[in-house]
Parts: structure tokens; C-alpha cells; sequence
């Protein structure tokens, strides 16, 4: 695995580490369970959500996870210390390594928060026939990744929807996807997906909105029949989609879309102001 840990010092099982010690990254061979944890202002996001679904990824792949929920905590907050970083991307990575066992790292990665053009704007995104093995399950894939980067470069696009074989599209290739039909939100069922942190918060704000989410999987071929659609993820939030290859959609104005942002961004600040007082 090429080293990716930035800034000055990383964790291992608990112990700082330079990040100028790339040799640990470079023994890991099989695809490692992961999280990416956004930290704004010194507190990470939803981390007990994060952890929750660390858990659940190494349950459904019987690997067990050793190191506690407290210590991992205690690492991430030793690692915003120690590098004087308080809004960053943190990464969790748990695997097997060669003469040191189970090993959780936590580092941080660079990470990229759309500017507020793409907000204003709308993301360009494209099709992308794939379907995981394991949605579930947040396992490491790097030649997916790659290929996926490589297609996005070559269309100026910033998402890739996954379409599976029937012709549905399920997901992105880092983010879920939800799509807008008349006053409704149409997104995948849960077993079809990585349930992603911010989905589950979108779901929580829709319900106080009274907004009803339909969860059913949509098909390329009714993507021209949608009122809008937004991606969201970890360092995007809520973030519109104005069009899917040749499709164009009016997401930045739709009034719902509208909302579930607002009320997201909301969301996010009570956690963080609850950890700050």
C-alpha cells in the first residue's frame, strides 16, 4: 500500500509515530477496513457513528476489531494534538500485519472540501458500470479507486454513480446518492449501500422536515424524468448534481435539496458546539 499519512506524526496501536516511517504502509498487502473522519475545529464528526460502522464492517468480514472504541478515541485526539491540526480528514485503518498482528493506524490524509462554486453550481458527474462485492462492508479496493480517478480526470467530473447490472445505480464510487422525484427523495435500500454517516443524518433531517425518502434503487433510464439529485459524503455535506453525463439537472435550485442542506449544516454544528463547551 503506498503510504499516504501526512503532517508530521501518525498512530499506531496507540504509539506516535513520524509519518517520515512509511515502511509500515508498505507491508500492508490485503484490503484494510478504513474511516474517514472529518475534524472541524478540533472535534471529529460523528465519531461514535464512525466507529459503529468500523465495527460493522469487520463483523460482516469476521475480523474483529481489538483495539477499544475509548483508545481509538484517545489516539485521534493525540494525533490533532500532537500535529497542531484542527480541520482535517483523519483516516482509520485497521489490518493484519506480518510480525506486529492487528494493527490500527490513524493518520491524516489530504483531504479536498468542495468550494462553495460547486454548492453554487452543481458537481458534473458520470456512469460508471461497477457493482461491489460487499456494499456494506467499507473495505479498501485500490484498483477500483484508480480506475474510478482515471475516468473521472478524463470527463472533468467529480462523481462517478456506480450502475450495477440490471442498470441501477446504487451509490457513487465515495458517497451516496439521492435523487429527487416531485416532493419526494428516492436513494438505495440499505442493503445495497455503505451506510454512510451523513446518509444517516439526512435521513434524520427529513423526517423533521417531513420530507418522505423512498429507499428503491433508480434506473439509468428514468435519470432524465428526475427533478434533481446531490451526492453526499464526509467532506462534501449535502452537495447538488447538475448533471450525469448528458443529463442536466436544476438541483441547485430545488427548494427540498435546499433544505436537507441547511438542516444538515445545522446538524453538524449542535454536535460540534456539544463538544466544545
Amino acid at each position: 500500500m503506498k503510504p499516504e499519512a501526512i503532517r508530521e506524526y501518525l498512530m499506531v496501536n496507540g504509539r506516535l509515530e513520524p509519518t517520515s516511517n512509511t515502511e509500515i504502509f508498505e507491508k500492508i498487502e490485503k484490503p484494510p477496513i478504513y474511516e474517514v473522519i472529518r475534524v472541524i475545529d478540533g472535534v471529529p464528526l460523528f465519531l461514535e457513528d464512525h466507529l459503529d460502522r468500523m465495527r460493522e464492517s469487520a463483523r460482516i468480514i469476521d475480523y474483529p476489531i481489538k483495539r477499544k472504541d475509548v483508545q481509538i478515541e484517545e489516539d485521534i485526539k493525540d494525533l490533532i494534538i500532537k500535529n497542531g491540526v484542527k480541520n482535517l480528514n483523519v483516516k482509520l485503518l485497521c489490518t493484519d500485519i506480518e510480525n506486529m498482528g492487528q494493527v490500527v493506524l490513524a493518520y491524516f490524509i489530504k483531504s479536498f472540501y468542495p468550494p462553495e462554486e460547486y454548492y453554487e453550481e452543481g458537481i458534473h458527474t458520470i456512469l460508471f458500470n461497477y457493482e461491489r462485492e460487499n456494499p456494506n462492508a467499507k473495505i479498501q479496493m485500490l484498483s477500483f479507486r484508480e480506475e474510478v480517478a482515471r475516468k473521472l480526470e478524463e470527463n472533468n467530473a467529480f462523481e462517478a454513480l456506480l450502475v450495477n447490472k440490471d442498470g441501477y445505480i446504487p451509490e457513487g464510487s465515495r458517497s451516496n446518492i439521492f435523487f429527487v422525484k416531485g416532493e419526494n427523495i428516492y436513494t438505495a435500500p440499505k442493503g445495497d449501500v455503505l451506510l454512510g454517516i451523513t446518509r444517516k443524518y439526512i435521513f434524520q433531517v427529513c423526517e423533521e422536515l417531513n420530507i418522505e425518502i423512498v429507499e428503491e434503487n433508480i434506473h439509468k433510464d428514468d435519470l432524465i424524468r428526475l427533478d434533481g439529485a446531490f451526492m453526499s459524503g464526509t467532506s462534501v455535506n449535502v452537495l447538488p448534481i447538475s448533471s450525469i453525463d448528458n443529463i442536466r439537472l436544476d438541483s441547485v435550485s430545488n427548494k427540498i435539496i435546499k433544505e436537507i442542506s441547511k438542516a444538515y449544516i445545522n446538524k453538524m454544528r449542535e454536535y460540534i458546539e456539544s463538544r466544545t463547551l
